[in-house]
């Protein structure tokens, strides 16, 4: 989430982490919606770069936090079922 202040940062990964958890049907708290979030948003930019994408503004930046979330509690369900 580059180009926005820590506060904006807290915020957005808040609400991408509230959006993800609705999404993928996992429940969790105020805290780890904001960390899902803001891991989601550094793993979402992470994979766009690769591919050669970048979603400016707040609406694009969302997005990608929403979709990195996604895919964060894709990958803990899937580590989290290998150990049982």
């Amino acid at each position: 989430m580059s180009g926005i202040g820590w506060i904006m940062t807290i915020i957005l990964g808040g609400l991408a982490g509230w959006i993800a958890e609705k999404i993928m049907k996992f429940d969790t708290g105020l805290l780890m919606n904001i960390v899902l979030g803001i891991v989601g948003a550094v793993v979402g930019n992470f994979l766009l770069g690769l591919i050669g994408i970048g979603l400016g503004g707040l609406v694009g930046q969302l997005i990608v936090a929403v979709l990195g979330a996604c895919i964060v509690i894709y990958l803990y369900r899937l580590m989290k079922s290998k150990q049982a």
